[in-house]
């Protein structure tokens, strides 16, 4: 990317943002030599949280291919570098100069899906002296409001029923008006554990040199977290590669996806996940094609793809990812500060460096500072799990999630984080707080086998602190959980926990009390 590039004369500038990399959008359908789009690299993006070192360079290498790829089409593209000294690194100052430089007398953008960008380009809007022309990113199977809508005046939301909705809607795994195999979930059968001998196919990885824009981010003082073979970037560029990356996943992962999607390996950070999400959130690939694809691939190989394996896999991503859009645009921006539990407690400094003896949670940050990835059982029910525990506040954990992973925008990061993990809505995500002991952890992976911590012991010096932590929450939070504030059933689904708690010996759960208060105040030593 030249520095030298100045923006060109225009009647019209476009401003394509990181993740709108979209190249189906209606706005490439025409060549138009008097309208001129533009994108930026900023600081604004790189430093609203303590992102990933891979992650920056992701966004900036998907986005200067794009670039590159809209004016081999013959559009007309100004696009500019972090390092141009002209850069405010500010998207709407930037906007500004350009504007004028370009003599526009139209500025328009498409929808931005996280809050903080949508507040400042309606700003921007206000105040620009331009006609101003807004549009939808074209990418997400429903409309920012349609969940709200769905389930306006309720205080219960059933991904369920949104599920039906999308299935009968996108006509996927249907057959007529009735969903293909007489059921719509088979989620039972998505809970297996893998022999520990068992070794999933490599991720496919790809080989770009990123050594100089490694070197740019640095040189402008980026404070980034993780590590990155810059010689030999892993991620997907572009929808070329995004589309290779979808073909790998049906061919190789999709027919053990749905058996292992909840298992923990250990050495095996990605094992049958399709690592697609990151293409997905910056639009290279649509959530409609690659849903089809495996849908496709398994009508092709039905005997060696079985429906509960694309089943499993169509769901997370017109199901949940959807649903997760839904709920953001419903509840935000109050959504960022709801604490249901009041935590207050700071993040282990653990977290950041992945020092802990608890095996499982050690390789699941180490793989994430490694990979800025993880699969969402290691999100959810390891690193999730302790923070939530431990009674860490949310901000604190949100800002961990969004920063440390690659395909993390806030959109989907703290429905998911906030919501889904720490159950600080309430439970508009989530029925009730996913919380284990160490049993689940023992029951979905191997770790346990080579901790430094037992898994069986609850109170002794080397007891696994899952175990003491999960019975000190649901003690310390039984009046919270059993509120009128909570959701709709949450007192239903956590009943049989208090029932279990009411027939132990009270000396039992005292030691239970007394060893989770111990740990809370030993954390960092764990």
């Amino acid at each position: 990317m030249s520095k030298e590039q100045e923006p060109q004369r225009a009647e019209r500038v476009r401003l394509i943002l990181g993740d709108q990399l979209n190249g189906a959008h209606s706005w490439f359908t025409e060549r138009d030599p008097h309208t001129l789009h533009v994108l930026m690299e900023v600081r604004q993006e790189t430093d609203y949280a303590w992102h990933h070192v891979q992650k920056v360079l992701s966004f900036f290498g998907a986005m200067r291919r794009f670039a590159e790829k809209l004016k081999d089409d013959g559009h007309r593209v100004f696009y500019l570098t972090l390092d141009d000294p002209r850069n405010t690194q500010s998207i709407p100052d930037n906007l500004q100069w350009i504007l004028e430089q370009s003599g526009a007398k139209t500025f328009g953008y498409q929808l931005p899906d996280e809050y903080r960008l949508d507040q400042q380009l309606q700003d921007f809007a206000k105040r620009c002296r331009c006609a101003v022309e807004v549009a939808d990113t074209e990418h997400f199977l429903t409309t920012r409001d349609e969940l709200g809508a769905l389930f306006k005046g309720k205080k219960q939301y059933l991904m369920e029923r949104f599920y039906r909705v999308m299935r009968e809607r996108t006509g996927l795994l249907m057959n007529g008006d009735q969903p293909i195999g007489g059921q719509w979930n088979f989620d039972k059968e998505n809970r297996g554990r893998p022999p520990k001998t068992h070794v999933a196919p490599p991720p496919l990885l790809f080989a770009h040199d990123l050594r100089d824009m490694q070197r740019m981010v640095e040189s402008r003082g980026v404070k980034t977290i993780g590590t990155v073979n810059a010689q030999h970037f892993p991620w997907p560029l572009d929808r070329e590669e995004s589309l290779e990356l979808l073909a790998y996943f049906c061919e190789h992962l999709l027919p053990r996806f749905g058996t292992y999607q909840d298992a923990l390996m250990p050495g095996q950070w990605a094992l049958y996940h399709s690592r697609l999400s990151f293409a997905m959130n910056v639009k290279l690939i649509s959530p409609q094609e690659v849903c089809e694809a495996a849908e496709a691939a398994w009508r092709a190989d039905p005997e060696r793809i079985t429906l509960p394996q694309v089943e499993g896999f169509i769901r997370q991503i017109i199901g949940w990812r959807e649903y997760m859009r839904g709920v953001y645009w419903a509840h935000m921006p109050e959504y960022a500060t709801k604490n249901f539990f009041g935590h207050e407690n700071p993040l282990p400094q653990w977290f950041w460096t992945g020092r802990t003896k608890m095996a499982c949670l050690r390789e699941a940050i180490t793989g994430s500072l490694t990979n800025a990835y993880a699969h969402h059982i290691q999100r959810l029910m390891v690193t999730g799990n302790f923070a939530l525990l431990a009674g860490v506040h949310p901000d604190e954990v949100d800002r961990w999630y969004l920063g440390i992973y690659i395909d993390a925008l806030e959109w989907v990061e703290i429905t998911n984080t906030r919501g889904m993990s720490q159950w600080a809505d309430g439970g508009i995500v989530g029925t009730k707080p996913y919380v284990s002991s160490g049993a689940y952890l023992n029951k979905m992976g191997h770790h346990c086998g080579s901790c430094y911590y037992d898994v069986n012991d609850r109170t002794g010096p080397k007891a696994c602190p899952f175990n003491a932590l999960y019975w000190h929450f649901h003690a310390r939070n039984r009046e919270r959980l059993e509120s009128p504030d909570a959701r709709p059933g949450t007192m239903m689904r956590v009943g049989m926990v208090y029932r279990t708690w009411e027939k132990m010996a009270p000396a039992m759960r005292q030691a239970l009390l007394e060893k989770g208060d111990a740990l809370l105040r030993d954390i960092e030593t764990l």
